[in-house]
């Protein structure tokens, strides 16, 4: 067999599939790979953000001594402490707004973190958190006082309309109210937080993850988490909601954990779909799983050098997910090639109209 670095983007993403497969369980499935597989995906997982899960796949196995186990063990590390002063802060932060009556409700992140089996299992980025509106002006002010160490805070007002994967707008056919009615309260520190329904949130992990093309592997890991760990009583009804494309998205996702990773669908509303995706699904995630991440920098910051921004057009093209969320299209078999086109025109044109780019 040729080394994995000379095979396809599509044989690598498998290898990081088969490596994170059932990774947030207990027990943990078994795994064939060998030292050089580990080695060459090895960046692929540092980037995707599973370098933590990848160290828990491999540590009780005969991999955990190769030299790139040692790398995804460090990361777990890192991810742990990490992972300790992010929720102390998030805790502080969740405490100061509840004081000024702007409860936030939390997703992702930290909410998702703690359905894992054990800390520093999933890095934690930015606290992803949504106020009501008419709270919104407050809570920017607390949070700017507050100057938490540690995290960035990414505060959402509302589920205001709009797309481009902006999270809580993902959530746009629901309103505040019936979010927070149908929210938890959870365990954090010695203040506890609220964070979304179990059927909202993994709502929300699959529509984000499409939005963004579902290039980290990372966001399937968390569906796969969320779906086996939902509670019972889930109401399917509500996690899909009353769109029917929009339904099919989250089956999409769904059956994208379950193809990908193993994730469990038996008995669920979306078997069948899952089990069933288009042909070009599977296919594009894995070559993007393949590719690693490239940082695209927003087009508006190649606004007065159009022959860079002309060579960076080729990195803003988006994959068939990314771009059939974008407008609204169905995930059907037909190509995907006039959904990234009429995406790449949108984007321009929003481009070009916005008053910022002036």
């Amino acid at each position: 067999m040729a080394p994995l670095a000379r095979r396809s983007e599509t044989a690598a993403g498998r290898v990081v599939a088969r490596l994170l497969t059932g990774a947030w369980r207990e027990p943990l499935p078994p795994i064939d790979l060998t030292s050089d597989d580990l080695a060459a995906v090895l960046p692929l997982l540092l980037t995707g953000g599973a370098a933590a899960l990848g160290w828990r796949r491999i540590r009780e196995t005969a991999l955990a001594p190769a030299r790139a186990a040692g790398e995804l063990r460090e990361f777990h590390r890192s991810h742990a402490l990490a992972g300790a002063l992010y929720e102390r802060s998030a805790a502080r932060l969740v405490a100061h707004l509840r004081s000024i009556g702007a409860e936030p409700l939390l997703a992702k992140g930290w909410a998702v973190g703690r359905l894992y089996p054990e800390p520093g299992l999933r890095p934690y980025g930015d606290i992803d958190l949504c106020v009501r509106p008419e709270h919104c002006a407050a809570a920017k002010a607390a949070i700017k006082a507050l100057a938490l160490p540690h995290c960035v805070v990414d505060l959402h007002c509302g589920v205001q309309r709009g797309w481009q994967g902006a999270s809580f707008s993902l959530l746009d056919d629901r309103s505040m109210d019936d979010l927070y009615a149908h929210s938890q309260q959870v365990a954090l520190g010695e203040v506890g937080a609220r964070v979304l329904g179990p059927e909202d949130h993994l709502r929300l992990l699959c529509l984000h993850a499409l939005s963004h093309g579902a290039w980290r592997p990372l966001w399937l890991c968390d569906i796969a988490a969320a779906l086996e760990a939902r509670p019972a009583g889930f109401s399917w009804d509500r996690c899909l909601g009353d769109d029917p494309r929009r339904a099919d998205w989250v089956a999409c996702a769904l059956g994208l954990a379950h193809q990908l990773l193993g994730a469990r669908v038996d008995g669920t509303p979306v078997a069948e779909r899952a089990r069933r995706l288009p042909h070009w699904l599977v296919p594009t995630v894995l070559r993007q799983w393949g590719q690693g991440y490239r940082y695209r920098a927003p087009m508006s910051s190649y606004w007065r050098r159009p022959i860079e921004a002309m060579r960076e057009i080729r990195q803003h093209w988006p994959n068939g997910i990314e771009a059939t969320v974008d407008v609204r299209g169905p995930f059907n078999a037909w190509p995907r090639a006039p959904f990234q086109l009429a995406a790449c025109v949108t984007r321009a044109a929003d481009f070009v109209t916005s008053p910022r780019q002036r």
